[in-house]
């Protein structure tokens, strides 16, 4: 089921979207109250076509973790990957949707486009075994940690460099029956593919995440956890476009613009 944030120039709601998204014959059907629980149809259907889709989720808190594909470690320097998960801290006003700009602070600066899958949660829970991990996640989304890489090299933490504002696009929806073990990961700018990889490289797997940040702090319904970026980083400018897509789930497409 894919799982939608969308608006039609009313109040902001959830949807189911249905049918095929390639040949143009999908449609949004709203639900109410939101999809963290028991939910209903409204009985209101619109082409996805007239809807603007919204970033999926507004998390309480965007939980990331670094240097998680071990060759993104060694194009980063680095020669063994870390035995633990990094973990970091996105804002929740860092959140924006497919469509919307990546907005850049400071074209004097490198900012880099970084694809990931994210995992949404789905309940409230803390302390969550790994063999329970996938009970409390709702889906998962198409992601871009943007970050500001002479900012993370200078400060020596990554809040500032990994926190502007518009700098964690999420979309274009959930989707809940991926199988995530395995799923095809791809980052293009301007149509040109820099990423292209898997999440069957990922050094710490799905579960041991969940695992690893629920023993930090509790996870509400709807926050947002990234599972890292493969090789391939590299800066985008504005007026060019970065697209990150994940096998399964679809395509989240972002224009860059100066602020």
């Amino acid at each position: 089921m894919r799982i939608a944030r969308f608006t039609d120039g009313s109040e902001p709601a959830f949807g189911v979207v249905e049918g095929s998204v390639e040949r143009g014959e999908a449609t949004v059907a709203a639900l109410t109250p939101h999809p963290f629980g028991p939910f209903q149809f409204t009985g209101a259907r619109r082409p996805l076509g007239e809807v603007r889709l919204l970033a999926p989720v507004l998390p309480s808190k965007v939980l990331a973790v670094g240097k998680n594909y071990a060759d993104h470690v060694r194009e980063m320097g680095g020669d063994a990957p870390p035995d633990k998960p990094i973990l970091f801290l996105k804002p929740s006003t860092a959140v924006v949707g497919p469509g919307d700009p990546i907005v850049h602070p400071d074209p004097t600066s490198r900012m880099d486009y970084e694809g990931e899958l994210a995992i949404v949660i789905g309940r409230l829970c803390r302390d969550v075994p790994e063999e329970r991990a996938m009970s409390v996640v709702l889906g998962f989304t198409c992601a871009n940690d943007v970050t500001m890489r002479e900012q993370q090299a200078s400060d020596g933490q990554w809040t500032r460099a990994k926190g502007h504002d518009s700098h964690c696009p999420l979309g274009p929806w959930i989707e809940t029956d991926l199988d995530a073990a395995g799923a095809g990961l791809r980052t293009t700018l301007d149509g040109e593919v820099r990423q292209n990889s898997t999440t069957a490289h990922l050094i710490h797997g799905i579960p041991k995440l969940i695992a690893y940040m629920s023993a930090a702090m509790t996870l509400l319904p709807g926050d947002v956890l990234l599972t890292g970026t493969p090789a391939g980083v590299g800066p985008m400018r504005p007026g060019q476009t970065v697209a990150v897509t994940v096998d399964g789930i679809g395509t989240l497409t972002n224009p860059v613009t100066a602020r």
